[in-house]
């Protein structure tokens, strides 16, 4: 059975990027990541309403990475430590050695590679360190962009599921991605 340990918290960076731990320092930024309908049209969990809100978020994150079931990322520029998204491993299921990944980007950044570039960094971290046989995504089907930065990142699509979730008072659908440790191409 997989095993992880998330203590020391692993901090990660690309040639621009640097993921790091979140804090309650990040409280704004959370805050208007999931307050903007813009950036939750496709992530089926309520919209923010207050900072109290993002504060929970925060400590649940931080609540996971002490128990090591998940872990979470603040995606930062090197220049400019201020988060500007979120990316991490959920629901990691080390039964069979398998996450399932997602991210959310402040809209002033996105077409400029920047989830691309995390992602490739966290699955880096999830199939060498972690040692994960494979990762998923699930979208919503009409989320173009995250499609195009999973096939970037080589996932597959595997599946659409017609209305199996509901959300907001409507059956929506949704696509799985996967992509195996041995497919994986830094």
């Amino acid at each position: 059975m997989l095993v992880t340990n998330f203590s020391p918290f692993p901090v990660l960076q690309s040639d621009r990027l640097l993921l790091r731990q979140i804090t309650t320092n990040d409280v704004d930024a959370v805050f208007e990541l999931r307050s903007n309908p813009e950036t939750m049209r496709y992530i089926p969990r309520p919209v923010a309403k207050s900072t109290a809100d993002a504060i929970d978020l925060i400590t649940q994150i931080t609540s996971k990475i002490n128990q090591n079931t998940d872990i979470n990322w603040a995606i930062t520029l090197k220049k400019n430590s201020d988060l500007i998204g979120i990316i991490g491993h959920y629901r990691i299921n080390h039964e069979n050695y398998r996450s399932e990944i997602g991210y959310i980007l402040n809209p002033n950044f996105n077409n400029l590679g920047i989830v691309t570039e995390a992602t490739t960094l966290i699955l880096d971290y999830g199939f060498n360190v972690l040692q994960l046989h494979s990762t998923e995504a699930i979208i919503d089907p009409n989320n173009c962009a995250s499609a195009k930065v999973l096939l970037k990142n080589g996932f597959i699509k595997e599946a659409h599921f017609i209305e199996n979730g509901f959300f907001d008072g409507k059956f929506i659908d949704s696509a799985v991605y996967s992509l195996l440790n041995r497919n994986f191409k830094k």
